[in-house]
């Protein structure tokens, strides 16, 4: 089943979308780019607040493909305790030369999340091959240009579904993400990700950088059925 993450920077909108049945926290700062990275220290105390409450993922920042510079922030976030680090692939240099050493942390119990763009061309399955390799613990397709469109402008549905298909075969998690709005759910829920990630539409006025509306965030939790309600169901 597929369930609902939530983007926040701070730790006020971490408890809203907490509150409101988000399946993942996701950490990043809009204000940094596709996927800027919090301080290590607003990461440890947003940790520390919903320990054993709600699973978190963190990322490490729009960097370089340097090797060292990864490596390295990979760690610090891990060494948080959030229970995902995602890294984002923004180049076919980041994936040939950085993606294969985070085996050194993924062996080292790490869960870690490559983000690809899909306003980027990639091989998608040599891509897929190499985060197995590496023993990654997933993969995500996101957008790097937050105002050129939303993932469903850059891929159409059946390359997501290949996507997906591809990631869930080689056992990986998968999520879609990308300025999607509410309207977006309907259309990706067959694709089936593990996760369909979101900030803008979770913001008030659709600012990317506002505040976290918790209307919004109870509208989009209704429209991606949980575990619980299908429970109900049965």
């Amino acid at each position: 089943m597929t369930g609902f993450l939530a983007s926040v920077d701070n730790l006020q909108d971490a408890i809203t979308v907490s509150e409101q049945g988000a399946d993942i926290i996701d950490l990043k700062d809009p204000n940094q780019g596709a996927l800027g990275g919090l301080s290590i220290d607003s990461i440890h105390a947003i940790v520390d607040h919903l320990w054993e409450k709600s699973i978190v993922s963190a990322t490490v920042g729009d960097l370089d493909a340097d090797v060292s510079l990864i490596l390295e922030k990979i760690g610090q976030v891990a060494d948080t305790g959030v229970d995902y680090v995602k890294v984002g692939m923004f180049s076919q240099e980041h994936i040939d030369k950085c993606l294969p050493t985070f085996e050194y942390h993924a062996r080292r119990g790490v869960k870690i999340i490559a983000v690809l763009f899909a306003d980027t061309e990639f091989d998608v399955e040599r891509t897929i091959k190499k985060c197995k390799k590496a023993h990654l613990a997933g993969v995500m397709l996101d957008t790097a240009g937050k105002n050129a469109g939303s993932l469903l402008l850059h891929r159409p549905v059946n390359e997501l579904s290949q996507f997906i298909h591809l990631a869930k075969n080689h056992r990986l998690l998968t999520g879609l993400a990308g300025s999607l709005r509410q309207e977006d759910i309907a259309t990706l829920l067959p694709v089936a990700p593990d996760y369909i990630g979101f900030r803008t539409a979770l913001c008030k006025d659709l600012k990317r950088t506002a505040a976290i509306c918790s209307q919004a965030t109870i509208q989009i939790r209704n429209l991606i059925p949980s575990q619980s309600s299908i429970a109900q169901q049965g």
